[in-house]
């Protein structure tokens, strides 16, 4: 029987390697399976050698901080992957967790045929690595197309299989037992504690601002199982009656495409975001020494992919003190006062969106990469 190991390093990895292994599972239903998942891995019936929030860091500071604690878990991981002999190690995301194990593995049995998903952002900083990935990695599977010269350039192999967000989804979902007539805004705080820990008190502090000149609201927070019921805890201290916490996939889907206006910490979900057509702002946040070390290795002006390839301000970016209660309410204001505003956002999103989007299943497309690793 062959073996697959998924290596994941948080949630939004966890979620994008389930959508890839839900397709492999239906095309071969023959493979063993272990990982370092989440909750979406466990639903398809794979254990985990360990819980992901235990690498869950966010920022330089924070990692140093738990550089040995990471260190264990590296060395755990490589050591759990060349005892279960898998014919792939199929790493998603999380470069500097992922692509650390990748290398210790490859040294150890060359055989182990390498697949990371979503590779390393080397447009927007450290491109030099692309020369050290060719010594462990054996196929990148890319979410934008404009990624691959990179990796051409090196002869590493590759392929564009597209990013599973920008994929149109025809599912309509009640979701008026949430909704019950209120307008619907969509927060999306990060999946880490140490993005919540930050992001949540100023979302709250918004959403009182907000509750004070209007009444017609329901604020939707777009949590995951692991981070969940941390949330509702935090929740409960500031007495808002008006937000809603959810956390199934399919739900999400269905309140993000019935909503007016989202407010998203700055990542990837941004992109889902502009798939449901729905206008947004994005915000965040980290502490002063992580944001200095950040300015100085990076090489875009923008934080979000979609101002980055258009190299101007299309969503609104609140970052570090711009990121507060206040700045968000006015900006919101602004967009749900300004609907042309917000459907020219909406328009230009798409139309950058038409410009990556794959014209094929990036999930079935990657499962096929994996087949032939499979079979070959």
């Amino acid at each position: 029987m062959k073996k697959v190991f998924i290596l994941t390093g948080e949630p939004s990895g966890d979620k994008l390697a389930s959508t890839v292994i839900s397709k492999l599972k239906q095309q071969n239903s023959e493979i063993e399976y272990l990982s370092v998942g989440g909750s979406n891995l466990a639903n398809l019936g794979i254990k985990s050698i360990f819980d992901i929030k235990e690498i869950t860091f966010m920022g330089f500071t924070s990692v140093l901080m738990n550089i040995l604690k990471i260190k264990k878990k590296i060395n755990q991981s490589v050591e759990q992957i060349i005892k279960f002999k898998p014919d792939i190690l199929f790493s998603v995301d999380s470069p500097d967790f992922t692509l650390r194990v990748a290398e210790k593995v490859k040294k150890i049995n060359p055989n182990i045929k390498t697949i990371h998903y979503v590779a390393p952002q080397i447009w927007i900083w450290r491109e030099g690595r692309v020369k050290k990935f060719k010594r462990f990695i054996d196929h990148f599977l890319l979410l934008f197309n404009f990624e691959k010269k990179y990796f051409d350039k090196e002869d590493i192999l590759n392929t564009f299989v597209g990013h599973p967000l920008l994929e149109k989804s025809n599912s309509k979902i009640d979701i008026s037992n949430i909704s019950k007539g209120k307008k619907i805004i969509s927060i999306f705080p990060g999946s880490r504690s140490s993005e919540t820990n930050v992001l949540l008190p100023i979302l709250f502090d918004f959403i009182k601002l907000m509750n004070e000149k209007f009444n017609e609201y329901l604020f939707v927070i777009h949590a995951t199982e692991e981070n969940k019921y941390e949330i509702i805890e935090k929740l409960k201290t500031y007495k808002l009656s008006n937000v809603e916490i959810i956390s199934d996939r399919n739900i999400k889907s269905g309140v993000l495409l019935n909503s007016l206006f989202a407010v998203a910490k700055s990542g990837t979900v941004s992109l889902e975001i502009c798939n449901a057509k729905v206008p947004s702002i994005i915000i965040y946040k980290i502490n002063f020494i992580n944001y200095l070390i950040m300015k100085s290795l990076v090489k875009v002006k923008f934080a979000n992919i979609i101002n980055i390839i258009n190299n101007k301000e299309i969503i609104p970016e609140l970052l570090q003190n711009e990121c507060n209660a206040k700045e968000i309410f006015k900006s919101v204001i602004y967009f749900l006062r300004n609907p042309d505003f917000a459907n020219k956002q909406v328009q230009a999103c798409e139309k950058t969106l038409d410009q990556i989007r794959s014209k094929s299943s990036s999930d079935e497309e990657a499962a096929k990469i994996l087949s032939k690793y499979l079979v070959s």
